[in-house]
């Protein structure tokens, strides 16, 4: 018996060691760098050494927003979101643009919880509410942008991401008035995201004093771990990229595509972010790179905003589990919302 709990327990380091190494993001990592000390080796190993400063650099900032990840799962502190649907009124709306911002889901793990929710009757407005909003923003993206570009791009990107949320909230709450978007869930919906759905009916019990409690003890270490490996992948990830992407893009581009003298630049960087986004915390510094290399405050908040809501795993996860109705508004919001947003930023900045 022992040698078969002796067994799994050194399965499981063997595991997590393949599934990182067989992981999308480390495979691609390996191939760009030795593609790079191939091509140009003195950039290759430049930019490596770029992406470790740049992890040191932010490593304070990253071990809060991890720590703060595990301490709302350890404690069941994150299933109080839940809650914020279960009314019907417009407050119901401000509720859920307000919990998206501020919940610690990701763009990929807040699909089981607006399929948790629409399968038990909660209305489209405030679940559309909270679909946008929440991708954009949550405390462990407001540490990471503050300190990757700065505080106020941070504090804006709030704003942004909860008045996006309520106006794609209050617009389906005006369009079923007339009829439209009901039951916008697909007859066959799935998803394979990270989260596990929630019982809107079921007790909360939330445990504040987390560590008395050997299962949540065990449950806030997994979830550093879990998010500690997944957010550090990306970030260096994010970080080779900018390097490289500093190295060989001309500054002179950038600036004219989606600098201060195009026109269109807030537009662009709106449509160019849903293909180009790959990760909310992988955009912050490359966001940061391009905002050093002349991109506009106001077409990186576009650019960030879009991605977030529409980049293309994102869509895909929401156009599995809504009717075309449903994913072609999520979609309209998103392009059109970054946009207004881009350019109210844009506008407060330069007054």
């Amino acid at each position: 018996m022992n040698s078969l709990a002796d067994a799994i327990q050194v399965s499981k380091p063997v595991n997590r060691f393949y599934s990182f190494i067989t992981d999308r993001v480390f495979i691609t990592l390996v191939l760009a760098f030795s593609g790079l000390v191939i091509l140009d080796h003195t950039q290759a190993y430049q930019s490596l050494s770029f992406a470790l400063r740049a992890m040191i650099g932010i490593s304070p900032f990253f071990i809060l927003a991890v720590a703060f990840a595990g301490f709302a799962k350890a404690t069941g502190f994150d299933a109080y979101i839940a809650r914020v649907f279960s009314g019907k009124s417009w407050m119901t709306v401000i509720a859920a643009s307000l919990a998206g911002a501020l919940s610690p889901f990701c763009s990929c793990g807040v699909i089981p919880l607006i399929a948790a929710m629409l399968a038990s009757g909660v209305p489209l407005a405030p679940v559309m509410a909270f679909c946008i909003s929440s991708p954009i923003m949550d405390p462990e993206m407001f540490i990471i942008t503050a300190s990757g570009i700065n505080l106020n791009f941070a504090i804006a990107k709030t704003i942004a991401a909860i008045g996006m949320g309520l106006g794609a909230g209050f617009t389906v709450s005006e369009l079923q008035k007339f009829g439209l978007l009901q039951q916008p869930l697909k007859s066959n919906q799935g998803c394979g995201c990270c989260q596990q759905s929630f019982d809107v009916g079921a007790k909360i019990e939330v445990s504040w004093r987390f560590w008395h409690k050997p299962e949540r003890r065990d449950r806030f270490m997994e979830e550093i771990r879990t998010n500690g490996v997944f957010l550090g992948k990306w970030m260096f990830f994010a970080f080779f990229l900018e390097s490289i992407m500093i190295a060989y893009i001309p500054a002179d581009w950038i600036a004219n595509i989606v600098g201060s003298q195009s026109a269109f630049a807030i537009p662009l960087a709106s449509v160019v972010g849903i293909p180009a986004y790959m990760n909310g915390y992988a955009a912050v510094p490359l966001i940061s790179g391009l905002m050093k290399m002349g991109m506009t405050s106001g077409a990186a908040m576009a650019f960030i905003t879009s991605g977030a809501v529409s980049s293309i795993p994102a869509a895909l996860a929401v156009y599995a589990l809504v009717k075309k109705s449903v994913f072609a508004l999520y979609i309209t919001f998103g392009l059109f919302g970054s946009i207004l947003a881009g350019y109210i930023f844009q506008i407060s900045i330069n007054m």
